[in-house]
């Protein structure tokens, strides 16, 4: 025993020295952060979860305080509504979603109620049952397929003796795990913390009030009182980070929204491309745009928006914005946090909602996403729906789509099929220039005549001695800008 223990002292001593190093890298400014995808790509396949480190709780009171990790779990779902169908895809991307965190699924099984139980969410004989396939199967996690409330989070555990994990916890770990800006972090720190302040609870000392008056040292008259429980100076603490948060995020919106101005001011449109998660968003951006954004097989691979600018056939300029992918109940912890992100659609001029068409219930993709959408002020703005992977879909499911869905396109971003289409779609939904201009600008305002090819739809143009005579649709603040310097016919 006693050999071991300096042994010991030098791994603690090691992991204090490599924590601070995560922590400091962490407050890194990253502002000129431009990631490599197929570095970023392979780093994220290099970190692997370490078999054999058991997560099972040795004082299940202090579950909500540990890092979330997942290993070996089993799923378990509650049936309320729909079809059995339903419930099994439901449950198929919880599934999806383990793998994307990093754990292994050994077992699912779902619950038909009419609503989840108060106090253990399957009810208690399923909570034995599940004990006992807990235990045969070697499982150190439970995840289940909804919010859990503190009280059924704590009675599960309780009875189960292991970690219990809900899809909320679970898609912030993912979202932790894969947030790579400095904004992207703080959004999704933002967002745990938001989640763990109801979840915190104490014990021992934690439970006992701080002294006030002299025994404490405290000032004595009108210093005196109940005290704060430590429990109290934790949740204190944290409404103090959630604050400080808040207004890093702030700071760094200030910058986002400079940029949507000024693209707004010059009457550049914005189309902001939607969608399930893992439904193709960040392969067409890169087809359409070579943008290079980071493109992977799982739930939540990009986090962070990406804005492109891209040309009509005609000229004129747009942009397009990658953003984060929804999900079925999509933790609203997550969606006050990435407010500023999200932004990117519900300020868009045009939304190409992507849809996984290869998908088993593709229609309850685009119910949920349409759901978040409307959830955040978007739901007026016109939208394309384009059906991704035809290549690997049912051409019935692609066709049903196409019937149903008036303004719909179907292609693939991995072989190129539909792109033509797609594009040609978007460009014509593009909001266009309202003001009619018949004018000879001067040859020394060719700033102007350049605004007018990326903005205005030219319909005609020709040299003159005096300058460039232009016949053209443009926004109201370059119309302006015309009518000053602008030459008499």
């Amino acid at each position: 025993m006693s050999n071991d223990q300096p042994r010991n002292n030098d791994l603690f001593e090691e992991l204090l020295r490599e924590s601070a190093r995560v922590a400091a890298d962490f407050d890194a400014d990253e502002s000129e952060y431009d990631p490599d995808p197929q570095q970023e790509l392979s780093d994220r396949h290099a970190l692997r979860r370490v078999k054999g480190f058991s997560t099972e709780l040795q004082d299940i009171s202090d579950a909500e305080y540990r890092q979330l990790q997942l290993e070996r779990v089993v799923l378990v779902g509650v049936w309320t509504e729909g079809s059995a169908e339903m419930a099994e895809n439901s449950l198929a991307e919880l599934k999806a979603l383990a793998e994307t965190a990093g754990s292994e699924v050994l077992d699912g099984l779902i619950q038909r109620r009419d609503k989840p139980d108060p106090a253990t969410y399957i009810g208690s004989g399923k909570v034995i049952e599940l004990r006992q396939i807990v235990a045969s199967s070697g499982a150190d996690t439970v995840i289940c397929d909804g919010e859990l409330s503190p009280s059924q989070l704590r009675q599960l555990e309780d009875k189960l003796k292991v970690k219990v994990v809900d899809r909320t916890a679970l898609i912030l770990d993912i979202f932790a795990q894969h947030a790579k800006s400095k904004e992207g972090k703080a959004q999704v720190e933002l967002a745990q913390i938001a989640y763990l302040l109801p979840r915190l609870r104490g014990w021992g000392d934690s439970l006992s009030r701080q002294v006030g008056g002299r025994a404490a040292g405290g000032a004595g008259i009108g210093g005196r009182g109940p005290g704060e429980t430590k429990i109290e100076t934790d949740r204190r603490r944290i409404r103090d980070k959630m604050a400080k948060l808040r207004r890093e995020i702030a700071e760094m919106k200030v910058s986002r929204d400079t940029k949507r101005q000024e693209r707004k001011r010059f009457n550049i449109p914005s189309v902001a491309i939607a969608g399930y998660t893992n439904a193709g968003k960040s392969s067409l951006l890169n087809r359409l745009t070579n943008a290079g954004v980071l493109v992977e097989n799982a739930l939540f691979a990009t986090l962070d928006p990406t804005v492109r600018k891209s040309h009509t056939a005609d000229g004129r300029t747009y942009t397009l914005s990658d953003t984060v992918g929804f999900v079925r109940h999509l933790p609203h912890q997550l969606v006050d946090a990435f407010k500023s992100t999200l932004e990117e659609v519900s300020g868009a001029d045009l939304i190409v909602h992507v849809v996984d068409g290869s998908h088993p219930d593709p229609f309850e993709q685009i119910r949920a996403v349409r759901e978040v959408i409307t959830d955040i002020g978007g739901g007026d703005i016109p939208e394309i729906i384009a059906i991704n992977k035809v290549d690997s879909a049912n051409p019935e499911v692609v066709m049903e789509i196409l019937r149903k869905e008036k303004n719909s396109y179907a292609f693939s971003a991995r072989t190129g099929f539909g792109i033509e289409g797609l594009v040609h779609a978007i460009e014509k939904s593009l909001p266009q220039p309202n003001i009619e201009i018949n004018s000879i600008i001067p040859y020394n305002r060719g700033d102007l005549v350049n605004a007018i090819h990326e903005t205005g739809e030219i319909l005609s143009e020709e040299y003159v001695e005096s300058g460039t005579v232009i016949h053209a649709r443009v926004g109201a603040s370059l119309a302006k800008a015309i009518e000053a310097v602008e030459k008499p016919h």
